[in-house]
């Protein structure tokens, strides 16, 4: 008895590769075997990635890596008409119900001047809103109505550039980044501290 084996292979395009082993043509006579073999295809680097080089400068490659991912972020939170500084802001109020332009720019180590011009965009937006503090020097800024409702008309686009960078570095990946991102800015603002005045 004759045995012909055919071999099927499938791959993720939807295009099979069938291969047959075995003298003559397969007939009713002849018991055949197939073997499913499914094979997913390796994806091509895009140019973007393969034009990117090597950097000595720890500055250079971190700002080269924030500009791509801020890119992610602002591509999907555009179609909610916010930025992703605005919306991180929004969520920041949104958790501690209120706070100073001084913790604010501490807790996101913005410059007061940057902090300053986009307080002030949202506040023109109607999302936000400042009140004296207990200093009359200070000022606390709190979400609106408006404010909630445009965080939570973002959010969704935040969860998609989300996903879209997470799905990239897998969960060990995604881990270890959130760690190492964390131990450098730590480190980072250590050695900040110790620059000596010019």
């Amino acid at each position: 008895m004759r045995v012909q084996v055919r071999l099927v292979a499938s791959y993720s395009e939807g295009v099979d590769c069938r291969l047959e082993f075995g003298p003559g043509g397969l007939d009713d006579s002849v018991e055949c075997m197939h073997i499913h073999i499914y094979m997913t295809t390796q994806t091509a680097e895009p140019a973007s990635v393969k034009a990117l080089f090597d950097l000595p400068c720890a500055c250079q490659s971190l700002r080269r890596a924030t500009r791509i991912v801020t890119r992610i972020y602002d591509q999907e939170l555009e179609k909610a008409t916010i930025e992703i500084t605005q919306f991180g802001l929004l969520t920041a109020l949104a958790i501690t119900g209120g706070v100073t332009q001084k913790r604010l720019s501490g807790g996101f180590a913005m410059d007061s001047t940057t902090l300053s011009r986009t307080l002030e965009r949202m506040q023109k937006r109607g999302w936000i809103t400042a009140k004296q503090g207990s200093d009359k020097r200070e000022h606390i800024f709190e979400l609106t109505a408006a404010g909630k409702r445009q965080l939570a008309k973002a959010q969704p686009h935040w969860n998609r550039a989300e996903s879209r960078l997470r799905n990239q570095l897998g969960e060990s990946g995604w881990k270890d980044m959130q760690q190492i991102v964390c131990f450098l800015t730590k480190g980072a603002t250590r050695a900040q501290n110790l620059l000596q005045p010019i």
